[in-house]
């Protein structure tokens, strides 16, 4: 598909609402990458629904700087706690072990990180490209409100097996981040690369990871948010160069206006990440994941009816 002038890729007004939806739904355990697929579909954004799955658009590359403004929102948000993770990782390499908690959960981050990263790089490309449909999002979006509210009962059955057999249980009897194992991370880490269909949260599958394991829903969210950052980085290097030079856009006009955009996207992303992560971090200390489960299931199956009858702009 070959973009010429005339074709109008992105608004700065979509770019702002694309930039506050991922912003919300990036944290919000109800995926980001769903609702981009979805939301331009429901508004009519006839040209943004025209680029948004063909396989050698710039949509996958401006899609990964929505998410790289929603993760420096994390790092602006968990600024301490990142500089505590890097001197701690400094200290394991000089003594050659992990003891205090700091020491342990950078290892549990890095090794979590490294399946998802060899997995995104594989899958990325052919998986958003196949499932970036809207009816494909808004059936996986049902799947995960399923998924979420099913993460209730693996939080109360893993609460009472990990109570009688571990150890490093809270006085309510759940698990402290630090005491999970690093076997453990990377089952978890895998998990997160089914985030890679739109429709999956990334956040909701690492919770749910987290939950089963025994950990809290305050306890699995921080560690959700703090393992989102380091791959969504790391995919807006590699992706950089599409969105500077996108190779099926041959007017200069036309790749200002995206970059432009982009970055307003993700700047808008930032800013309501800060505000989102806040909200969440308060909420999950004595609330569940069953709202945004419902919502995903109720919302998926409205856009599924909707895509049925109206059908794509």
């Amino acid at each position: 598909m070959l973009i010429t002038a005339a074709t109008s890729l992105i608004s700065i007004g979509q770019a702002i609402i694309l930039g506050f939806l991922q912003g919300v739904t990036e944290l919000f355990p109800v995926s980001s990458l769903g609702h981009t697929v979805l939301f331009p579909t429901l508004f009519r954004w006839h040209n943004i629904v025209a680029w948004q799955s063909h396989a050698e658009s710039p949509w996958l590359a401006f899609v990964v700087m929505l998410h790289v403004g929603s993760a420096i929102g994390l790092l602006i948000y968990f600024w301490r706690d990142w500089i505590e993770l890097i001197k701690a990782f400094f200290v394991t390499l000089s003594k050659r072990r992990a003891e205090t908690p700091s020491e342990r959960l950078v290892w549990l981050l890095i090794i979590a990180t490294i399946p998802v990263g060899i997995l995104g790089l594989v899958l990325e490309h052919p998986l958003r490209t196949l499932f970036a449909k809207p009816i494909w999002a808004a059936i996986f979006l049902i799947i995960n409100g399923l998924i979420l509210i099913a993460a209730e009962r693996f939080r109360r059955n893993a609460n009472v097996r990990e109570l009688a057999r571990r150890e490093g249980l809270t006085p309510e009897g759940y698990r402290d981040l630090d005491t999970m194992s690093y076997q453990e991370a990377a089952i978890i880490g895998t998990a997160q690369s089914t985030a890679l269909i739109a429709g999956i949260s990334r956040d909701g599958v690492v919770m749910t990871s987290g939950l089963a394991r025994g950990l809290d829903n305050a306890q699995a969210a921080r560690f959700a948010f703090l393992m989102a950052t380091p791959p969504i980085l790391a995919a807006g290097i590699v992706k950089l160069g599409d969105l500077l030079h996108p190779p099926t856009v041959h007017s200069h006009h036309l790749i200002a206006q995206l970059q432009i955009a982009a970055v307003v996207a993700a700047a808008v992303a930032a800013v309501t990440a800060v505000v989102t992560v806040h909200f969440l971090t308060k909420y999950f200390e004595k609330r569940n994941l069953i709202p945004f489960g419902v919502y995903c299931i109720g919302f998926g199956i409205l856009m599924v009816i909707f895509t049925t009858v109206v059908g794509a702009p």
